[in-house]
Formats: C-alpha cells, structure tokens, sequence
C-alpha cells in the first residue's frame, strides 16, 4: 500500500505509539453508541424514547465540562497514571450500563462514561503533538481523526445488531477496548517536555479561542446530524436498527477512508483554508441528508458530513494543540469541551425544530457551518507546517511516529 493510502506508525525503541490512535476510538464510539438502540433501550428499562436519548446528554455533558480542567489537572497529576486510571473507571461504568436496572441508573452510568472519557482524549492529542516531528502533525493527527471516525463508524455497526439480541451487549466492546489500552499502555510524554506546573495563562489565546468555537459548531451540526438521521431513517424510510446502524456508519466509514488524505492537506494548505473546506462540505452534507429523496441521498449526506468532521477534527487539534507549548493538554481538552457542549447541546435544539419544521427544521444544521466559515479569519496564522522554527528544534530528537 503507498504512502498516499495511509500512514505507518514506526516509534523508536522504548516509544509505544500505536495505543494513541487507538485511543481516539473510544470517545466517538461512546458518545453515539446508544443512538441507534434508543428504542431498544426504552423498552428494556421501561421508559420512553425520548428519555432514552438523553443518554447522548448525559455522557456529553460531564463530558465536556470536566474537559474544561481535565488536561491542565491531567499534566500536574502524570499523563500515563491519570490514563490507566481513567480507562479502569471507563470499564466500571459499562459495567454499571449493562447492569442498569432503570431509566435513572442507565443515565447515572452514562454520565459516568462521559466524565472518564474527559482525562482520555486531551491526553492522546497532547501526546502525539509531542512526539511527532511538527512537519508530519497534519498526517499525525489525520490519523487520529481517522480512528475517531471509525469508532463513529464502529458504534452503530456494534450497537445496532447488538440491539437485535440484547442492547447490553453493546457496552461490552468499549470495555475491552478500554481493557487493552490499560494493559499496553502508550508512552504519554517526549524526553523535552516543559518543566514545571502547566501553565493556565497560556490557554488565553486568540487561535484556541478560535478553535474552541470551532469544535462547538463542528459537533452542534454533526450531533444533530447522527440524532435526526436516524429519526428520518425510521420515520420516513421505515428501517429497523440493523438498517439504521448500516446507515450511520457511513458517517465513520467515510471520514475513516478520508481521513489519511485530510490529514497530507492540512500539512500542505494549513488550518484555515482546510476549516474552510471541510465547513463548506459539512454544510452541503447537511442539507443533502435533509432533503435527500431517498436511502441513498441521505446516505450520502451522512458520509458527507463524516468527512467534514474528520477533517474538522483534524484542523481543530492542530490549531489548538500548537496553540501554545507549555500546557498542550489543557489546550486540548479546553476546544474539546466546546465540542461536546454542542454535541450536548443538539438534540435538545434539532429534535424540537425537526418535529416542528421536518426538512427544514433538519437542515436548520447547515447554520453551524456557516457561522463556523466567519471565524475561521481570525486564526492568526494560515502557514503550513512544513517544520523548522523553534518547536521543530526542541523536538529535533523525538520519534518519528506518522510518515
């Protein structure tokens, strides 16, 4: 397979790189899994559907609040022990939804997921942005994306089927992956890391403020996206949750073949014209799952908006991450909680202007993107990143992990 196709990971001794791209599955597969099983989940918990699809909710919001501080506290307490810690606590609270008795304690469990997942993801960014020669970050966190997109893709694959049998079964498969990731831990640090407590000062900076708008609207359309599509699927096409789980995994499936491609280009074209592109996709990939005519019309627009968001993904890491060098991890978790705020925040805002408007109230999503294109001007730097410069220096030594 060529260079074009996909990346290799190739660490040096004594540096294990794989288990960071593996990380990044667990977030996206957690946060939607239970989507395409809500109402599964409502007969078996003897609740309502509507009830059921809080769990998005309620994973998303201590997600995205614990991520205000996670990475700053993650960088004072050690990367790796806040890691293994985090992922055993992901473990306890799949236990707890498997073992859920009712609608309160489901819910209760999810939160739990949402606030573990919070010290994972800002850490395996903060990582790879340390251990990556900065002329292959774009490649590097490209293919971090792309495991995002496929646990996206994975968590309807999984969870729709497992709906079929019993939708406890579900919560299975993100336990083991938590498992693994415990047992062969990822090197977490580079040798030059600043010395010193992380820096809180440094978070107050324009291109992170940028990029914290940016992750809000990305996931307020894409969230709103997974949540309606599948309502459309059901309600308009009448497919049952095996069909529903193959259709949302077009969202993962795409952004995970784009995602090595989307991430050459940010190195190439830097982060504004590629948040300009990727915002212009998102917004025609939503229209089109909106008003598309048939299964394969809104098919396509979910894939659409799946590539969007990885490359989205992608530019926001990128901007945030090299937004400042003394406390990567707080600048990361920091844009990834507005992510998931708006991610929290969309089914409360689509799901009411879709019942009320149907298309349109659907298509209402493409508003996230545009205002997403007007913010992109104030990303202070457009340059790509072709190495050199004072962190290309300081990190002159570190593995070359992504070529």
């Amino acid at each position: 397979m060529s260079e074009t196709a996909t990346a290799v990971v190739r660490p040096r001794p004594g540096v294990r790189a794989w288990p960071l791209y593996v990380g990044g599955f667990l977030g996206p597969y957690a946060s939607t899994m239970v989507t395409p099983m809500v109402q599964e989940v409502a007969e078996g918990l003897r609740s309502t559907p509507e009830l059921a699809a809080v769990a998005v909710t309620a994973y998303m919001l201590p997600f995205a609040a614990l991520m205000l501080v996670s990475g700053t506290l993650a960088e004072r307490w050690g990367r790796a022990r806040t890691m293994r810690v985090s992922l055993l606590a992901f473990v306890l609270a799949c236990a707890l939804c498997t073992l859920a008795p009712d609608i309160g304690w489901f819910l209760a469990a999810r939160a739990l997921q949402g606030a573990t997942n919070a010290f994972t993801t800002p850490l395996l960014v903060a990582a790879i942005t340390d251990l990556v020669p900065r002329a292959r970050l774009g490649r590097a966190l490209g293919l971090f994306a792309g495991m995002q997109a496929a646990g996206q893709a994975a968590s309807p694959l999984v969870s729709g089927p497992s709906a079929v049998l019993d939708w406890r079964l579900a919560f299975v498969f993100p336990a083991g992956v938590a498992v693994a990731l415990a047992l062969f831990s990822p090197t977490m640090t580079a040798h030059d890391r600043p010395a010193g407590p992380p820096s809180v000062r440094a978070l107050a900076n324009r291109n992170l403020a940028v990029a914290c708008a940016l992750s809000f609207l990305c996931y307020l359309a894409a969230v709103g996206l997974t949540v309606l599509s599948i309502l459309r699927a059901e309600e308009d096409f009448g497919l049952g949750p095996w069909q529903r789980g193959l259709l949302a995994a077009a969202f993962g499936v795409a952004g995970l073949a784009a995602a090595p491609l989307l991430g050459r280009r940010l190195d190439a074209i830097g982060p504004r014209r590629t948040g300009v592109l990727m915002n212009l996709l998102l917004a025609a990939g939503l229209v089109t799952a909106a008003f598309g005519s048939g299964v394969v019309l809104l098919g396509a627009g979910i894939a659409a908006v799946g590539i969007a968001v990885t490359g989205l993904r992608t530019t926001i890491n990128s901007i945030a991450t090299t937004s400042t060098d003394t406390n990567r991890a707080g600048a990361v978790s920091l844009a990834l909680s507005f992510q998931f705020f708006g991610g929290a925040l969309a089914p409360l805002v689509w799901v009411p202007l879709h019942a009320a408007h149907g298309a349109v109230g659907f298509a209402a999503t493409a508003a996230a993107p545009l205002a997403a294109l007007l913010l992109l001007g104030l990303v202070r730097s457009d340059r790509p990143y072709r190495g050199g410069g004072h962190g290309a220096r300081r990190r002159g030594h570190r593995a070359d992990v992504v070529s």
